[in-house]
């Protein structure tokens, strides 16, 4: 059997970059009402003042503060009421001392008035008079132009992923177009003589099991912004691979074929990349765990990446995160989920020479997290269903201690 000639991880991520900063991320400008999740491309700043104008942020009457200055429940000033400001139209009155103007939430704010008193401290007086219990302080009750979002001002910063706020701020600034990043499209291939696929529901006969991985890949990749075209179950036969691989690439900028990753008999991912790719593979083994012999590679003819993950479900979600998942936030510059310091609590140990991954429970205790490593096979799903995150140790170390501060990346 011909070992691996393993890459570090960031060695594996260089090359990744490589092929995607260049050649399958993609941008397209988008109206607002399609870029919610979207991935700006681009900052974008303010091209107008928000509000424009003085505008009143409660119902009540515009004044000058200075009237209302000795003004309480008992002592109420008298002021003549000078006019009304209608929504959506310009003030076109102006008052002075002793003179209010009626004035509606998000209505504009005559010139000369200082400061709005809310309805509810004010009574109709005479027959153009309002008597008024309540003093205001200057600038009370006023949005100045500006004090939202002035020109110039950063409203979306490249790499952010767009929320119903982002969208907000932008069509209040009359920005109705936004450079977003294109998801990358992606077809997912399980491969196995021994897979059965669920969602056929058939029945699993004894030495069969249930395809997992087209289904967890698929979800991991929407979950990280990739658009899924197409999944598939198939058996470990070069010919029926290779027909479904040309053909995904054809319409995929990534094709991910987990199993036969290895350099068993029937491990036959690498020998098919190699095959249907001009510059085929350029990394197979990462000094990871688990996870260690991913497979990537590059056709430049049809700008497609080549990926062969682990078979065992738990390996291959973890290279995933490790390579697909950080190579989209680094060259969108979307910024990952915050990791959570926490303590262990047992001792680990780690493999030397690779860096090891540690799916985790997260507990909350009065001092702070504690992370509780699951002990799991690679093979076994609940290992991850367990965990809350994952945390890693570095290649050059044989363990960690007992109460040792780990950072813990969220799934």
């Amino acid at each position: 059997m011909e070992f691996l000639k393993v890459d570090t991880l960031e060695t594996a991520r260089e090359k990744l970059l490589e092929s995607a900063k260049n050649h399958f991320i993609y941008t397209e400008t988008r109206t607002l009402d399609n870029t919610p999740g979207c991935i700006a491309a681009e900052d974008v700043f303010a091209i107008e003042d928000v509000p424009a104008f003085r505008r009143s942020t409660v119902d009540g009457f515009a004044v000058l503060a200075a009237d209302t200055a000795a003004t309480g429940d008992s002592i109420p000033v008298f002021l003549t009421l000078k006019g009304h400001v209608d929504i959506g139209q310009a003030a076109t009155i102006s008052i002075g001392r002793g003179e209010c103007v009626d004035v509606p939430t998000g209505g504009m704010v005559p010139d000369g008035a200082d400061a709005v008193v809310m309805v509810e401290y004010t009574e109709p007086f005479g027959m153009d008079g309002i008597s008024i219990s309540k003093s205001a302080a200057y600038g009370e009750n006023i949005v100045l132009p500006g004090e939202d979002t002035k020109i110039g001002d950063l409203l979306l910063k490249r790499g952010k992923r767009m929320t119903p706020q982002d969208i907000g701020i932008l069509a209040a600034c009359g920005v109705i177009n936004v450079l977003v990043y294109v998801p990358p499209k992606v077809t997912i291939i399980s491969t196995g003589d021994e897979l059965v696929d669920a969602a056929q529901n058939q029945p699993c006969a004894m030495g069969k099991v249930r395809d997992i991985n087209s289904h967890a890949i698929a979800a991991l990749a929407r979950k990280h912004d990739f658009d899924v075209l197409d999944t598939s179950v198939l058996p470990d036969d070069e010919a029926i691979l290779t027909q479904a691989i040309e053909a995904a690439m054809q319409a995929s900028d990534i094709v991910i074929v987990s199993g036969g990753s290895s350099k068993g008999k029937k491990d036959l991912t690498r020998p098919i990349f190699d095959k249907v790719s001009k510059l085929g593979v350029y990394t197979h083994g990462i000094a990871i765990k688990p996870g260690k012999p991913t497979i990537l590679g590059y056709d430049d003819t049809t700008s497609t990446l080549l990926v062969g993950l682990p078979g065992h479900p738990v390996s291959a979600m973890m290279v995933f995160e490790l390579l697909l998942g950080w190579v989209l936030q680094s060259v969108t510059g979307c910024r990952a989920a915050f990791a959570i310091p926490a303590r262990l609590s047992s001792n680990i140990a780690s493999s030397p020479g690779k860096l090891t991954c540690w799916p985790c429970q997260l507990n909350h205790e009065a001092d702070g997290y504690i992370a509780k490593p699951i002990f799991g096979k690679s093979g076994l799903i609940t290992t991850l269903t367990q965990a809350d995150g994952y945390f890693t140790t570095p290649r050059n170390i044989e363990g960690l201690p007992k109460g040792h501060v780990v950072m813990v990346n969220l799934f």
